[in-house]
């Protein structure tokens, strides 16, 4: 069975067809603070600094706050000031904007917030209605990492695909586009961005198998402006760009016809200083590189930092940081802009921990390498070649001849969870995570629209045991490459990271606690138990001369939904503390709830288990744990009511359960696979009850 801390953060995003824009409602007159934010003032941030006014707070995402209010000296002090129930119970990932005393937001299922950044009071909700079928298609849960706003409106990108610009003072809609090709199993998690009067979105989508891109749409009007594919079509059709065009030489075999991956699922970075966007592009579809290319090439643009014009959409530079990859090491992490010096010369630099494993320093006016070494244990490659900026890859550790062991796992040495740096410090806070993963190649593979296609077999049995995954706050000195301090977390799958210039870095974390630490010297000075895990970034803002901390707290993403962590979560919540804060927040216990099911018969045999494992890994895994391991993020199988399992045929065939999310597999299944899966999760259920009387 395959260990359950091992799964991925998965999520990719990217597509096809020209898109349709539809004009929903008349643009009103939204506040005047929120119209004022245009590209001079999105440049220069440090001009409002009680405002948080895009994904990373300055152009450069580095997520420091110059607000010091809140310090070292007095941050024992917090209270909690207001709570905002979300109402929800799957994972939280968003960033919150807060313009002008206003806290602008997204939960699960792409629902868009503002509050009252002062009470936390509702001002307005505006819910998509995505339909819960797209619940299947997306890898990670139904998450959303947040918004962008820009000149009187708040931009939003639904799970289904779409781009939504909202008035911002109303929450009407004033236009929507359809970003992809619905007849693929595209998704969109990630939070646009504002670039020279475009919006610019990705999508995901690899695991299931589609072909990325990243596209940028008119503010105004919805329009779109351009469009870059990461990875090359049809060869026997027009290549899109010369850039493709070369881009297809790295690859060979039928790619195109799964899709070849390469979605771009977040991390997207604006430079107004070079005119570019930088680009951070997901894994391989399949993730096998021998299915997807023959297991020839380099496959670009995949795994890719790439940096394009702003207002074309032309590729300037790439650099490459996992060539052909084959562990679903996406280079689609947090990327961090700033200059260092560096050999007493002072560089524009771009920083990313993705989650192969290497922390990298480029040149960001050329995508030259300057620096990359690794920051947690890996097993994949020795090193970084300087000269070529190639890894010097472990042979053998493609697991095309035999499963392997690998570290860092899918879920990476550092997944979507935002970094942060310090200009006071020099110094980066990664929430990192040590982790591995049994490769092996799915001898059996056949391609299966709508399905997960990445060609490893998830029950395949390891030989030896998978090191436990653990997770820890490291501050990293990018010029010296070395890390400065270390804090140790009991579990993996932490949330990002704030830095202050009240000397401060403030963390959430997978076991229920908000924690502030010294930023010099990584000693705990805050704390606060949530009762629930937190994966989410946190954020700081003044208004009216109170300086505030707020963090997004709901259990999810993929690092829970696919195993591990069973605890009692509450429903998601906006949490906000501040010095003059008088509320306490009242926890229920975080301790997992007892078992309280019974062993079910089933009349399957041994066969049937294999093929159910295999199928339940292929289908059922990412939403539902694989080995049947639920978190509680999503239902549990194992602990069904019993006539659940009388019911598996009309759930799983007849789509009887389709408004909850899950989705009819009638395409996929026939009634011997749902009654070898029936048998697979009883026998999964009744081992659980074995090992707690």
């Amino acid at each position: 069975m395959l260990q359950p801390c091992v799964l991925a953060g998965f999520i990719a995003l990217l597509c096809v067809l020209n898109s349709a824009t539809r004009p929903i409602a008349q643009d009103a007159a939204a506040t005047s603070a929120l119209n004022s934010i245009d590209d001079s003032v999105l440049r220069n941030v440090e001009s409002r600094p009680g405002d948080w006014l895009s994904h990373g707070r300055d152009f450069g995402e580095t997520r420091f706050s110059p607000l010091s209010e809140i310090n070292a000296g007095n941050v024992k002090g917090l209270k909690l000031a207001w709570l905002y129930q979300t109402k929800t119970k799957r994972g939280l990932e968003a960033t919150p904007l807060i313009v002008d005393g206003v806290m602008y937001t997204t939960g699960t299922w792409s629902v868009v917030y503002a509050i009252d950044a002062r009470t936390g009071k509702e001002l307005w909700k505006y819910d998509p209605e995505v339909p819960g079928a797209y619940g299947a298609k997306a890898c990670c849960d139904v998450v959303n990492r947040g918004l962008a706003v820009y000149k009187g409106r708040v931009y939003s990108a639904t799970l289904d695909g779409r781009l939504v610009a909202l008035d911002g003072e109303t929450g009407e809609p004033v236009w929507e586009v359809v970003t992809v090709d619905r007849k693929r199993p595209y998704t969109i998690t990630g939070a646009p961005r504002v670039a020279r009067g475009n919006i610019i979105i990705g999508n995901g989508g690899a695991e299931l198998g589609v072909r990325g891109y990243v596209s940028a749409y008119d503010a105004e009007t919805g329009e779109l402006a351009w469009r870059f594919y990461t990875v090359p079509g049809d060869p026997a059709r027009p290549f899109e760009s010369p850039a493709l065009e070369k881009a297809a030489r790295t690859w060979s075999g039928e790619w195109w016809k799964i899709g070849g991956g390469g979605t771009v699922w977040d991390s997207l970075v604006h430079d107004p200083e070079l005119n570019l966007v930088y680009v951070g592009v997901g894994n391989g579809s399949p993730w096998a590189p021998h299915l997807r290319g023959g297991g020839k090439g380099d496959h670009l643009y995949l795994s890719s930092i790439v940096a394009l014009k702003a207002d074309t959409g032309a590729l300037v530079w790439h650099y490459q940081t996992t060539p052909g990859d084959a562990w679903d090491y996406t280079a689609t992490q947090h990327m961090i802009l700033t200059e260092l010096t560096i050999g007493g010369r002072r560089r524009k630099v771009l920083m990313q921990a993705p989650k192969n494993g290497f922390f990298y320093v480029l040149d960001r006016q050329t995508g030259q390498l300057i620096s990359a070494e690794p920051f947690v244990k890996l097993t994949w490659a020795k090193g970084v070649d300087k000269k070529t900026g190639r890894p010097i890859e472990v042979p053998g550790m493609r697991y095309e001849e035999k499963g392997r062991v690998v570290a860092p796992g899918p879920l990476g040495a550092h997944n979507w969870q935002p970094m942060s740096y310090s200009s006071k410090t020099g110094l980066v806070y990664i929430p990192a995570q040590d982790n591995a993963m049994f490769y092996s190649k799915d001898k059996d593979f056949v391609y299966r629209p709508g399905a997960w296609n990445t060609g490893v077999d998830f029950s395949a049995i390891p030989d030896g045991p998978v090191p436990r995954p653990t997770g820890f706050l490291l501050a990293w000195d990018p010029v010296a490459q070395k890390a400065r301090w270390r804090v140790q977390h009991p579990l993996m799958w932490n949330g990002g990271t704030l830095a202050t210039a009240g000397d401060l870095v403030f963390q959430g974390t997978a076991d229920g606690r908000f924690v502030a630490y010294h930023a010099a010297s990584g000693e705990k000075l805050w704390e606060v138990n949530t009762g629930g895990g937190i994966i989410a970034a946190p954020v700081t803002y003044r208004v009216d001369e109170v300086q505030y901390v707020s963090i997004m707290a709901g259990w999810g993403g993929a690092g829970a939904v696919t195993g591990g962590l069973r605890t009692k979560q509450p429903r998601g919540r906006v949490l906000t503390f501040s010095l003059s804060g008088r509320r306490r927040l009242r926890v229920a216990s975080t301790r997992p709830p007892r078992i309280r099911v019974k062993a079910i018969e089933s009349d399957g045999d041994a066969a049937a288990f294999l093929r159910g494992a295999r199928r339940f890994a292929r289908n059922c895994g990412s939403c539902h744990g694989f080995g049947a391991v639920g978190t509680g993020v999503i239902a549990d199988l194992r602990l069904s009511q019993e006539q659940v399992f009388d019911q598996y045929e009309g759930i799983l065939l007849k789509g009887s359960m389709l408004e909850f999310g899950m989705p009819s597999f009638k395409r996929w299944f026939s009634e011997q696979d749902v009654a070898d899966l029936r048998h697979y999760v009883i026998t999964q259920r009744n081992a659980l009850v074995k090992q707690n009387p």
